[in-house]
């Protein structure tokens, strides 16, 4: 069996997908849904063995109460939201709950595979290595990134690295994250305006080094992302804590200007005021550095910034999911 935590969410109904294409349908799905939530499409044509409610989850893997048996565990279950001022929350969601899922796993002889994020960078003063010594120092810089941080660094401090799989996702976009508003990529947030009135809004910049909409981040699309998955849970002795980006930064004129391309319509770019308490806070450059990946066998090309976007569109324009 497959445990897929986060299943019905952005990542984890992608692979969800994915496996379904495989043939494999022996998955243990876990999430939250609240009543007449959104997510609910993202789980519609996918094939699973069992849902959990991930409080019920929670309770049965910390009683032993859950006896099938599993082989893999992708944990891709969070909260993303870069913004929530509850730190308590992602202490209790992010971080205690994935020690619970990382201890039950071993214990289960089950292999890991976790999301962490590039988030843990902060403002990349540290560079973008994801070696473990500059792993243990990063500072990030909200409470996502922290505990995103915390969790890579107790499982370093724990052995768990040696036996399960971390991967720092940077800019992942793509079909399925519809529902998670703010937190979609600028790609799903734009697309209707760019489509119908041909203008998109980008940030200013606030620091003399980066023209507005320079700021640059290193995008990765979501096929891109369950590849990366998909590869580490087929290749058991590869282990440790990995980013998952191209390993190329692009602006985000360059994001703007290729869904421009992708609906037909000429460029009309506005500069819009970051709003304050974003400022402090706001990743000016992100670039994964891609060597360990490529060490550890992965040796797939990444999709292109236009390409990707391009294929988007496709799911957009007919709002269809993965």
């Amino acid at each position: 069996m497959i445990v897929v935590t986060g299943g019905a969410g952005f990542i984890g109904s992608c692979i969800v997908s994915k496996l379904n294409e495989r043939g494999r349908t022996d998955i243990l799905l876990v999430d939250h849904l609240e009543p007449g939530s959104s997510k609910d499409r993202n789980l519609e044509r996918k094939k699973y063995a069992r849902y959990f409610d991930k409080k019920q989850f929670l309770q049965m893997i910390t009683h032993g109460e859950l006896r099938e048996p599993v082989d893999v565990v992708i944990h891709m279950g969070a909260c993303s939201s870069t913004t929530l001022p509850d730190q308590q929350y992602y202490q209790e969601n992010n971080f205690e709950y994935s020690c619970h899922v990382a201890r039950w796993s071993r214990a289960r002889k089950a292999r890991l595979i976790y999301a962490s994020s590039a988030a843990t960078y902060g403002d990349g003063e540290m560079g973008y290595s994801d070696d473990d010594a500059v792993t243990r120092r990063l500072k990030p810089l909200n409470y996502y990134g922290e505990s995103k941080q915390q969790f890579d660094v107790w499982a370093l401090d724990e052995g768990f690295s040696r036996q399960c799989v971390g991967l720092k996702f940077f800019n992942v976009f793509g079909p399925n994250e519809y529902h998670k508003g703010d937190m979609r990529s600028v790609v799903a947030k734009t697309y209707q305006r760019v489509a119908r009135e041909g203008k998109i809004s980008l940030f200013k910049s606030y620091k003399p080094e980066y023209a507005d909409g320079e700021q640059k981040r290193d995008f990765i699309y979501i096929k891109d992302v369950v590849d990366v998955v998909l590869f580490f849970m087929e290749h058991p002795d590869q282990n440790g804590i990995f980013n998952v980006g191209t390993g190329q930064a692009r602006s985000w004129n360059d994001l703007a200007k290729a869904l421009f391309v992708a609906v037909g319509k000429s460029p009309v770019i506005e500069y819009v005021d970051m709003p304050a308490h974003l400022r402090p806070r706001y990743q000016y450059f992100t670039q994964a550095q891609m060597s360990k990946l490529r060490h550890a066998g992965y040796a797939q090309a990444f999709t292109s910034l236009e390409d990707a976007v391009r294929d988007y569109v496709t799911y957009l324009a007919g709002e269809n999911t993965l």
